[in-house]
């Protein structure tokens, strides 16, 4: 069975981002057991005991092309308390997510309308284009299950000239994404 160049390159993209998950994961894994453990009372106080600071934090990343992987906000969440709290915070986050790539997107479609941008676009984005044009619908659902920047791809695919209509619908992949990792998170975190 042949597969079609749209379904490999969701099939690739997918395994890098599994492949990144992985990384966090084991850097979390090795943070935890040799850094937290030994003086776990400064990073309680540090991080735990200032959740506005921790939700700022979140809604600026989110916004500003995702700098911060929303795994480690989910392992804070898991510290935080119990599991009433952990899911909250799960809704919360996968919430403002989907909220920043739809005004990320908003931009994404008001920068396209400028001169300079389709100066730009012609002169030094001609063949990269093409294929954003091609495949944007499924780097939205790549970003959007991976860890791709989910900002980023948003405004690139709101500049491309998506409709809204179809943008909020595949990008429900996001919230996908929040109960998957999550869920992982959690049983990751209860291995160690």
């Amino acid at each position: 069975m042949q597969l079609s160049a749209r379904v490999k390159y969701l099939i690739r993209n997918g395994l890098k981002g599994l492949a990144w998950l992985i990384v966090i994961l084991t850097l979390y894994y090795l943070f935890r057991n040799i850094i937290f453990e030994k003086n776990p009372e400064i990073w309680i106080d540090r991080f735990y005991g200032k959740p506005a600071v921790i939700y700022l934090i979140y809604l600026l990343s989110e916004f500003f092309f995702g700098i911060i992987p929303p795994e480690l906000f989910m392992l804070w969440a898991f510290n935080k308390g119990g599991m009433v709290q952990y899911t909250l915070n799960l809704l919360f986050f996968a919430g403002v997510s989907y909220a920043m790539g739809y005004i990320t997107f908003l931009i994404g479609q008001f920068i396209s309308r400028l001169v300079i941008f389709r100066y730009l676009r012609i002169k030094y984005l001609k063949n990269t284009w093409k294929q954003l044009r091609r495949y944007g619908l499924f780097l939205i659902i790549i970003a959007g299950l991976t860890p791709i920047p989910w900002s980023a791809s948003c405004l690139i695919v709101g500049s491309a000239g998506y409709p809204s209509s179809k943008f909020l619908k595949f990008a429900l992949f996001r919230i996908l994404r929040f109960v998957l990792y999550g869920f992982i998170v959690f049983q990751t975190h209860q291995i160690g």
